[in-house]
C-alpha cells in the first residue's frame, strides 16, 4: 500500500527549534519523528511512502540520500507555494499517481493506530475517504466528527468553540482515501481538507470515520513534543526506543528527561521533565526543568532554565535565570 505524509508546515509553535528543519526531523528518544511515524506505516503493510514537502525538504533529503526512511523506499513532491493541507494533498496525488486506495496522515502525529483495520474498514463500507477518529476530553481545538451507526460521518466541525461539540471524537489526521476523492478538490488556490474536503464528502454521504481509543498525540507544541519524549521513554508506545548515548556524571540528577548523543552533563546538574538534544553541555549545579534545549546548546555553571526553549547553538551564561522564555526570541508568527 502507498501513503502519503504530509510533512510541509513551518513549525511555527515549535521555533526556535523548527527555525533550521522542519519538526518531523526533531529526535523522539533520539530518532527523528519522521522514522517513527514511516516506521509505523511499515508495519502495517505500507511499502513505499510520498512526503508532501514545503518547507525545507533538503533537511529529508540529506538525512535520507539513498531513497529510503525507515527502510521504506520514500518519494517527494515539493510545493512551491503553501496550498493547504487538501491542496497539499492533491498536489502529492498529481506527482505520485496512486491508482488505488492510498493512506494520508499528518507527519506530526504519532500514533499506535491499527492502520490495517481502518483500510479494513474503509472497503467494508465501501466509502471514499474515511477518517480515523480518536476521542480526547477537549475537543475545542480539532475538528469534531459525529456518525451515525455504521461510521457515515453526519457532521465535520472544524474547532468548535469550548464545550459545544457535539462529540469527543476528533480527526486523528490519518484518511484513507480513494482517488476520485481527490479529484474533487479544486486546483490552484490552498484548499483545507477540514474546512471543505471533508464536509463536501459528508454532505454526499461518501466520508466514514472509525473512532479508536489508541495511543495517539499531537507533537505540535513544546509540551507536546517534551510529552511525545517521555511517552516513549516511559514504554506507553508499542514501539521500543534505543536511547542516545550521553555523558552522564552520577552526581547529577536526571529525572524523566532525555539526554541526547554526544551530550555531557556535570555534577550537581538537575534535568527534569525535559528534552536536551545531541551535543550539548550541561555544566556543574544548572537547572533544567520542563524544556527543550536544541542541539550544541551550553548551560553555564549555576544557571537556571525553566519551561525555555532554547535554540541551536545558544549559550546561558554561569548562574543566568530563564524562566517561560525562548532564545533566541521568537516574533509573531
Amino acid at each position: 500500500m502507498f501513503a502519503i505524509v504530509l510533512v510541509g508546515g513551518f513549525g511555527t509553535r515549535l521555533r526556535p527549534l523548527t527555525e533550521h528543519v522542519p519538526k518531523q526531523m526533531l529526535p523522539i528518544c533520539g530518532i527523528p519523528m519522521i522514522e517513527w511515524v514511516v516506521g509505523h506505516l511499515a508495519d502495517h503493510g505500507v511499502e513505499k511512502v510520498g512526503l508532501a514537502m514545503g518547507y525545507r525538504p533538503d533537511a529529508f533529503l540529506e538525512a535520507y540520500p539513498n531513497g529510503h526512511i525507515a527502510e521504506t523506499p520514500y518519494q517527494v513532491a515539493v510545493e512551491s507555494e503553501p496550498l493547504g493541507t487538501a491542496g497539499a494533498i492533491r498536489f502529492a496525488v498529481e506527482q505520485f499517481q496512486p491508482k488505488e486506495t492510498f493512506l494520508v496522515l499528518n507527519g506530526d502525529v504519532l500514533t499506535d493506530l491499527d492502520v490495517r483495520a481502518l483500510v479494513e474498514f474503509h472497503h467494508d463500507v465501501q466509502a471514499e475517504a474515511t477518517i480515523a477518529l480518536q476521542p480526547v476530553d477537549d475537543p475545542s481545538s480539532f475538528g469534531v466528527v459525529t456518525t451515525d451507526t455504521r461510521g457515515r460521518v453526519e457532521a465535520f466541525i472544524e474547532k468548535p468553540e469550548k464545550g459545544s461539540a457535539p462529540s469527543n471524537n476528533i480527526n486523528a489526521g490519518t484518511y484513507v482515501l480513494e482517488p476520485s476523492a481527490v479529484e474533487q478538490i479544486p486546483q490552484g488556490r490552498p484548499v483545507s481538507v477540514e474546512r471543505e474536503t471533508f464536509p463536501q464528502l459528508a454532505a454526499s454521504g461518501t466520508l466514514y470515520a472509525l473512532p479508536s481509543a489508541t495511543y495517539w498525540l499531537d507533537t505540535g507544541t513544546p509540551q507536546q513534543f517534551i510529552q511525545a519524549n517521555l511517552d516513549m521513554l516511559n514504554g506507553k508506545r508499542k514501539q521500543v526506543p534505543q536511547l542516545p548515548d550521553a555523558v552522564i556524571d552520577p552526581k547529577s540528577l536526571i529525572t524523566q528527561s532525555v539526554i541526547g548523543n554526544g551530550s555531557e552533563v556535570e555534577a550537581g546538574a538537575i534535568i527534569d521533565k525535559s528534552v536536551v538534544l545531541d551535543h550539548c553541555r550541561i555544566r556543574a549545579n544548572s537547572q533544567v526543568l520542563g524544556s527543550v534545549l536544541s542541539e550544541d546548546v551550553h548551560v553555564g555553571e549555576g544557571a537556571r532554565v525553566d519551561g525555555c526553549i532554547i535554540g541551536k547553538g545558544q549559550h546561558i551564561q554561569p548562574g543566568e535565570l530563564l524562566i517561560n522564555e525562548s532564545r533566541p526570541e521568537v516574533g509573531p508568527a
